[in-house]
C-alpha cells in the first residue's frame, strides 16, 4: 500500500481483481469503500484477462509489478482510478506504468499525485532504476501527468510519445 496526501494506492490480490472485473461493488464492499459506478474500458478488461490475472496468479512473480493498484480517495472513501506496472523490472532496471482516472474524477490532479506516489514506492525497490510510460499524442492530460512527475520524452512514433524517468 502507498499513501499520498489525498490517496491510498492499494495493490489488488487475485481474488480482489476478480471482484474488480465483476464491477458489482463486491470489491468496494470487501474494502469497506463507498460504492462507485465503475465502467471497465475494453482495453483494460482485455489486459486484466490476458495479462494481469495470469501474472498475479503466478507465484514466481512479485504481484506488486503485475496487479492493478486501485486509487482510493481518502476524503470520500471511494475508488477514483487505477494504475499498474507492465511487469517486473527488466535487465536494465526499467519498469513501465499505465494508468487511468475514472471520468467523473478527471482533471483534479489525482493521477499526478498517484503517479508521484508510485514513483516514490518504485524508487525504494532495489531492482528499479527507471520508470517508463507511453501516452497517445492526443491525450494531453495523460502526458501532463508525466511532465508533472519529471518524466522526459525520449521518443515518439505516429501516435505515441514515449517517456522515461530515471530514479
Amino acid at each position: 500500500m502507498v499513501e499520498t496526501e489525498r490517496l491510498i494506492l492499494k495493490p489488488l490480490t487475485y481474488e480482489q481483481l476478480l471482484k474488480y472485473i465483476k464491477a458489482d461493488n463486491s470489491l468496494e464492499t470487501e474494502l469497506n469503500l463507498n460504492k462507485a459506478h465503475r465502467i471497465i474500458q475494453p482495453d483494460l478488461l482485455e489486459a486484466l484477462e490476458e495479462s494481469i490475472l495470469p501474472r498475479v496468479q503466478d507465484e514466481k512473480t512479485d504481484f506488486h509489478y503485475s496487479t492493478l493498484w486501485t486509487l482510493i480517495l481518502k476524503e470520500k472513501n471511494l475508488m477514483v482510478g487505477d494504475l499498474c506496472f507492465m511487469g517486473e523490472p527488466n535487465a536494465d532496471g526499467e519498469i513501465e506504468i499505465g494508468y487511468g482516472t475514472y471520468s467523473e474524477f478527471q482533471r483534479k490532479g489525482y493521477m499526478s499525485e498517484a503517479v508521484g506516489g508510485i514513483i516514490t514506492w518504485a524508487a525504494k525497490q532495489p531492482k528499479v532504476l527507471s520508470v517508463l510510460a507511453s501516452t497517445e499524442k492526443v491525450n494531453v492530460a495523460s502526458y501532463n501527468v508525466l511532465l508533472k512527475n519529471n518524466f522526459i520524452k525520449i521518443d515518439e512514433d505516429g501516435t505515441l510519445f514515449f517517456w522515461k524517468l530515471k530514479l
